[in-house]
C-alpha cells in the first residue's frame, strides 16, 4: 500500500511493537498492509526483516469487502543502511523511509537529516530546505 501515510489512516492505533530495538537505526520503511487481525505478529511477505508493526484498538473496524484491517508494518530490505552503509543508500533513503524517533501510535513520522544520511547538501541549504535534527 502507499508509502504516504496520513494521520486519519492510522487514527486507531494503541501500540507499536519493535521486534528489534529501533535505537541505532537511521531509518526504517512504513507501509500500510491488509491484515487479517488488530493486534499480534503479522505475517511478513518481503525481501527484508520486519522490525515492527502496529497494533490498533477494539475501535478499528475491518473492511467490509476484504475482512482486513490496515496496520503499520515498519521493515528494512537488505540493500539498506544498516546492512549495506556503503550501499545505495549511503545518503538519501527510499520514499516509505521516516526516522523510527519520530514514529509513535497515531502518528506517520518524518525523515530527518538522520534518516537522510547526514547534514543538509549545499542545493537543499541553497533551496531553504531543513530537515529536523532527529
Amino acid at each position: 500500500m502507499s508509502a504516504l501515510i496520513t494521520p486519519d489512516q492510522i487514527a486507531h492505533e494503541t501500540g507499536i511493537v519493535w521486534l528489534e530495538d529501533p535505537t541505532d537505526l537511521d531509518y526504517v520503511r512504513q507501509v500500510l498492509d491488509r491484515l487479517p487481525r488488530r493486534a499480534g505478529v503479522p505475517a511478513f511477505h518481503r525481501d527484508g526483516r520486519m522490525v515492527g508493526y502496529a497494533t490498533l484498538g477494539r475501535q478499528a473496524k475491518a473492511s467490509r469487502a476484504s475482512g482486513t484491517y490496515r496496520r503499520r508494518v515498519f521493515w528494512l530490505a537488505p540493500h539498506d543502511r544498516d546492512q549495506a552503509p556503503a550501499g545505495a543508500y549511503v545518503s538519501g533513503a527510499p520514499s516509505e523511509a521516516v526516522d523510527p524517533r519520530t514514529l509513535k501510535p497515531t502518528v506517520p513520522g518524518h525523515k530527518t537529516e538522520r534518516s537522510e544520511g547526514g547534514p543538509p547538501s549545499e542545493a537543499m541549504r541553497a533551496l531553504g530546505i531543513t530537515l529536523p535534527k532527529g
